[in-house]
């Protein structure tokens, strides 16, 4: 169970990494103005979102739903965990916007400037600390 755990963090880590990183590639994109950097933006942004985010997101879930498999009762009795399951889905939820606001940078399509995704990039803090803090400390 402890290397499930381990190999978990470990993709939780590459995950929040491209989560953070994605938003940041977008506050650029959208002050880019010559072709040669927008077509740049284009291919590191979806490399990040198809080659890192998106497997390390299955992953780590994957491995979450193996943990719980392993000891379900304990985790559904615990109200940490079901609070940490709604800031899971939120993250989730948070991944499926960079992905839209990913295929709007593709087809020249975007509609916000930097100042929304510097904004959009201060989300996913905020679902780390929610998440970093129920499972560690398990306050309830």
């Amino acid at each position: 169970m402890l290397w499930i755990k381990a190999f978990h963090f470990v993709f939780v880590v590459n995950w929040f990494a491209g989560i953070f990183y994605l938003p940041r590639l977008f506050v650029y994109h959208a002050m880019a103005e010559d072709t040669i950097s927008i077509e740049r933006f284009k291919i590191m942004e979806r490399k990040l979102y198809r080659g890192i985010m998106t497997p390390s997101a299955i992953i780590a879930t994957a491995l979450g739903f193996w943990l719980v498999f392993l000891n379900p009762h304990w985790y559904f009795s615990q109200g940490w965990f079901h609070a940490k399951l709604a800031l899971v889905l939120a993250l989730w939820i948070y991944h499926y916007y960079c992905y839209r606001y990913l295929k709007a940078f593709q087809k020249d399509q975007n509609k916000h400037g930097h100042v929304f995704y510097r904004w959009f990039n201060e989300a996913p803090v905020i679902l780390l600390v929610g998440i970093g803090i129920l499972v560690i400390v398990k306050p309830f």
